[in-house]
């Protein structure tokens, strides 16, 4: 699995340009789009894993990084290119952290909110990940 996904960047004198396509720069139809800004210093996104749902996370301002776990092996991939991102597939516990000033996340997911998709507690996410083999 790629970890960062490059979308295309159309350079222009007057800015630059970037897309995101459902089943072109990601794998998913997209159901739902939020984004995450004005984060206080030293605190914590996400903390979570889904069980259906699939997510593509930007970072269209500033910095982050984003900590995924499959349960077996954990990577810290960092954000700070608005043409980049990262595919999270489901089944795969992420926290999101070192937010820059005035930095934004732009988050595409696959499904609608539903809060019966999340597992918030990693010792069940644990337990879930033994049945299954993300990235």
């Amino acid at each position: 699995m790629n970890d960062i996904f490059i979308l295309p960047k159309i350079a222009d004198s007057r800015g630059n340009l970037s897309i995101i396509e459902e089943m072109k720069q990601i794998p998913f139809k997209i159901k739902r789009v939020y984004w995450i800004y004005d984060v206080p210093g030293g605190v914590e996104r996400g903390g979570h894993a889904y069980r259906q749902n699939e997510e593509f996370i930007v970072a269209l301002s500033g910095s982050f990084d984003v900590c995924l776990d499959n349960g077996k092996e954990k990577k810290v991939i960092s954000l700070n290119r608005s043409y980049m991102g990262v595919y999270i597939p489901k089944g795969v516990w992420r926290v999101m952290n070192n937010f820059s000033t005035n930095s934004l996340a732009l988050i595409v997911s696959s499904i609608d909110y539903d809060e019966k998709d999340y597992i918030m507690d990693y010792e069940e996410f644990l337990q879930y990940s033994t049945t299954s083999d993300r990235f």
